[in-house]
């Protein structure tokens, strides 16, 4: 089973060190990681990309578990987002509903292929993208990647300008902070960044499984938009990957293939899209109620606070 680094144990530290319960339940056939959060009003238990399940037989066998452990914790309802989008219709006709009053982790990602060599990787890529890896140096673009948490301050100076720029609400300064001193000196998380002059222009932060590459976040000064640093950031980050060994680049989140141009998420979809690659659907987000009142009561504050944005 290859399950999403959201569903592993550097994810789970991270959580704990958050102050987050955690738990972590699995056997030959289905594996979870469920975090015990709590909302407006009740509480839920989440399994970020999970669970993972070899079959529906076992996906059934791990909806029990969690189904239990959800009872003894005194939850309101329980949110799953499996990876297998197999799994829709037994969701859909055993109770489950589909998440479509907020935003939650994205039902569709975009992967590349590590196994190519890195001349056909390098060729995958759209001739812009080719031409600023392969000439980065002459515009005095330096790259960097770290894994002391310190660094984290980069990254943070960077997103803020993205926020200021953008309006976007970014995690807080905490939040990067404890994901950075849980998971870089593991080397699960690692920071990379450009730089002109020894001044940070662009900086990502990405997560390392065991066969995957996670591309999670990104910030740039848009005063040096001209130099294309994320271009070629992200190149950069992709053939690191290959060289550790690993397999797939998951640049993770796209819009859905059919999506206009008014998409929020259409501008980078389109920069991830051309690195080459493909895209991949997930099940999406699904809910369970488990206090029924408690639940759609939940559920209509969030659509209605969805509609007086």
């Amino acid at each position: 089973m290859n399950k999403h680094f959201l569903q592993s144990k550097p994810w789970q530290q991270f959580q704990q060190s958050l102050g987050r319960k955690t738990f972590h339940v699995k056997n030959d056939h289905w594996e979870y990681l469920a975090i015990l959060e709590h909302g407006t009003g009740n509480s839920r238990l989440y399994l970020p990309y999970g669970p993972t399940a070899k079959d529906q037989t076992a996906l059934e066998e791990a909806l029990d578990s969690l189904k239990k452990l959800g009872k003894e914790q005194g939850v309101s309802f329980l949110r799953i987002e499996p990876t297998n989008p197999e799994f829709v219709n037994y969701l859909s006709k055993n109770g489950w509903k589909k998440v479509t009053y907020q935003s939650l982790n994205p039902e569709h990602t975009h992967l590349v292929d590590l196994s190519l060599s890195h001349d056909d990787l390098l060729a995958s890529f759209v001739s812009n993208n080719r031409n600023l890896y392969r000439n980065y140096h002459k515009k005095d673009i330096k790259l960097h990647q770290s894994n002391n948490p310190k660094d984290i301050s980069i990254f943070l100076d960077l997103i803020k300008k993205v926020a200021s720029r953008t309006g976007m609400q970014p995690h807080s300064d905490e939040y990067f902070t404890k994901q950075a001193e849980a998971l870089f000196p593991v080397k699960a998380g690692s920071l990379y960044y450009a730089t002109i002059d020894s001044q940070p222009i662009a900086a990502c932060i990405v997560y390392d499984s065991d066969t995957t590459r996670y591309f999670a976040h990104f910030g740039a000064d848009d005063e040096f938009r001209k130099f294309s640093a994320g271009n070629v950031l992200v190149a950069h980050i992709i053939f690191e990957a290959q060289k550790k060994g690993l397999k797939t680049m998951d640049l993770y989140g796209v819009a859905p293939k059919d999506s206009s141009p008014t998409h929020p998420w259409f501008g980078f979809s389109k920069f991830k899209r051309s690195f080459g690659g493909r895209d991949v659907d997930f099940a999406g987000s699904w809910e369970l109620p488990l206090k029924p009142v408690s639940y759609w009561l939940y559920r209509l504050y969030q659509t209605t606070r969805k509609k007086l944005r």
